[in-house]
């Protein structure tokens, strides 16, 4: 096993404190990094959280506290603070000014775009409004979004330096790179790592049995290896059997249509993501719409929907009827309330499928996802789906259950009779992640990566909520969105954090609201604790450049401890 490279600090500019202008109580300025901390002075750490080794003292996991019932705990641990009336009209009037200025913009310049020739007649092939928002909204924020790295995604990243010439028409590399600290990758256990036992192993895998079987499961891409990941999937979450694919999106996408026809009711939170949209989509299966994580109105849709049946077919009774949650919303950083959904889901006899892309690894004391996090039995979940991008630092994703429900799956699943099949250091790499974080490998590794990660979301979402600004989402949730509102201001935060060596994603319209402009931070075992605070540091300085200090909550004047 390769040996982890030393670490290094040495002394870099310091900051005036954090800046939590709380004048009334100078105690709060105890939170104020003595770390010196910088991304471009460290010698690279590779993925590997040093925070676990430096920071003996016991921390909690990921887990319900179960004090209080499950929807007096969620309202006490979630925030969805509203906008200041004054910062969502300035929202929409920079939104709409965008939108003028881009219709001008087309009407007096040529894009710098390719057209076809001799479609004379034709019916228009892409949606008008999409071509636009893309050429003269988007544009103009279009260096905040797809930037290319050299790196391995952990703690920290390596971003090639790019620059524009004609406005985000294109762009041209420079030669140089950045090394920036990795707040914007779902690294959250910390093994995407270029050293280490998974990186070992996974070499050593491509070197015995290549980079890829170039055949579905059905044909020539089946082999041990996929059946022991399959059998250790499904030991890990305690169910039945588990069948694996080859990409995350598609397990959602290409699955759902196998499961679900159209004479189904499909009962969907507001906040699910694309894939499961999409898979829906090409089901034909009815889809209702709930409000997110809103339990009344849950049951409300599942009610109404029960009682009138399938009015498309004169009212009679559905077929089947499914609900479908995610375990984390990854724009919003809430959590499932999940055993309030079983009960409703044991209440009206429906089926439960559970999106736990985010939460797998991430949430509950073995990393197990929200059912762990809940202590709720996996068995009461009727369908279990996750990838193995995020917490593994792989790629794929796995359908977890009964050994009925797998078996009908291997036969009519779309992704699994004719997608290619996992490559194998691919599936070396979960598998060796997953073993690590079940202790199978004879360590505290994987126990460790999940207190790690914990007590960093903590206090990372404490102390942001100390500096004023808003963010979304539960406590316990690894994935914090920051509120900017304002679209010029995502980009302007993105570019800023990024000349002080922080990598952040932006999220805008269309894929949140207009209103809720934000700026997506994800957390990882991989942060230490002087990573954290030069992070905060710079977020404080930001906010106060770019007013962005919205929240109107009372502030904690105490020091929080890590």
């Amino acid at each position: 096993m390769a040996s982890l490279p030393s670490i290094s600090f040495y002394p870099s500019r310091r900051y005036s404190g954090v800046g939590l202008h709380l004048k009334a109580n100078s105690t709060s300025l105890k939170n104020a990094s003595s770390s010196t901390y910088h991304p471009e002075r460290k010698v690279l750490l590779n993925g590997h959280a040093a925070a676990a080794r430096e920071h003996k003292s016991e921390c909690k996991p990921n887990q319900a506290e179960g004090k209080l019932s499950p929807e007096m705990e969620h309202y006490q641990k979630t925030s969805f603070e509203e906008v200041p009336m004054h910062t969502a009209c300035l929202t929409y009037l920079g939104f709409y000014l965008l939108m003028i200025l881009g219709y001008i913009n087309q009407l007096l310049f040529v894009p710098k775009v390719a057209t076809e020739k001799g479609r004379e007649g034709y019916v228009a092939l892409y949606d008008a409004f999409e071509s636009f928002y893309s050429r003269y909204v988007y544009r103009r924020i279009k260096d905040c979004w797809n930037r290319p790295i050299c790196s391995v995604p952990g703690d920290e990243l390596t971003l090639k330096d790019r620059v524009t010439d004609d406005y985000g028409w294109s762009f041209k590399f420079t030669g140089t790179e950045t090394r920036c600290l990795n707040l914007g990758s779902y690294n959250y256990l910390g093994f995407a790592a270029a050293t280490g036992r998974c990186a070992d192993e996974s070499e050593e895998m491509a070197r015995d049995a290549g980079l890829a079987y170039c055949s579905s499961r059905c044909e020539l891409g089946n082999n041990a290896q996929l059946e022991e990941l399959e059998k250790l999937t499904a030991r890990y979450f305690g169910v039945e059997d588990a069948i694996v694919f080859g990409m995350g999106f598609a397990t959602n996408a290409l699955n759902l249509l196998s499961l679900l026809g159209p004479n189904c009711m499909v009962v969907s939170d507001e906040k699910n993501h694309a894939s499961i949209i999409l898979g829906l989509r090409l089901s034909g299966a009815t889809i209702k719409v709930f409000k997110h994580n809103n339990m009344r109105d849950l049951e409300r849709v599942l009610r109404d929907g029960i009682c009138y049946g399938n009015t498309k077919n004169g009212g009679k009774p559905w077929s089947k009827v499914m609900i479908i949650v995610e375990g984390i919303f990854s724009m919003e950083g809430s959590i499932v309330r999940l055993p309030e959904v079983v009960a409703l889901k044991k209440k009206y006899k429906a089926y439960l499928y559970l999106d736990e892309a985010h939460s797998v690894g991430a949430m509950g004391s073995h990393g197990r996802g929200v059912t762990d996090y809940y202590k709720v039995d996996p068995k009461d979940v009727d369908i279990l789906m996750g990838t193995f991008t995020k917490s593994f630092g792989s790629a794929g994703g796995y359908l977890a259950g009964s050994k009925k429900l797998i078996d009908f799956l291997r036969t009519n699943s779309h992704a699994h009779c004719y997608a290619g099949s996992i490559s194998p250091p691919i599936a070396q790499q979960i598998l060796t992640s997953m073993k690590t974080i079940m202790g199978e490998d004879g360590t505290e590794t994987g126990r460790n990566k999940i207190m790690q990660l914990a007590r960093n979301t903590r206090y990372f979402r404490r102390r942001l909520a100390q500096l004023g600004v808003i963010t979304y989402g539960h406590e316990d949730s690894p994935v914090v969105p920051m509120l900017v509102y304002l679209f010029s201001k995502i980009g302007a935060v993105v570019r800023t954090l990024t000349t002080r060596h922080i990598a952040v994603v932006g999220a805008g319209f269309p894929a949140t609201p207009i209103m809720e402009g934000r700026i997506r931070f994800c957390l990882s075992a991989a942060h230490t604790k002087e990573q954290l605070d030069y992070a905060l540091e710079v977020i404080d300085e930001t906010s106060d450049d770019l007013g962005l200090k919205y929240s109107r909550k009372p502030r904690d004047p105490n020091p929080i401890e890590y």
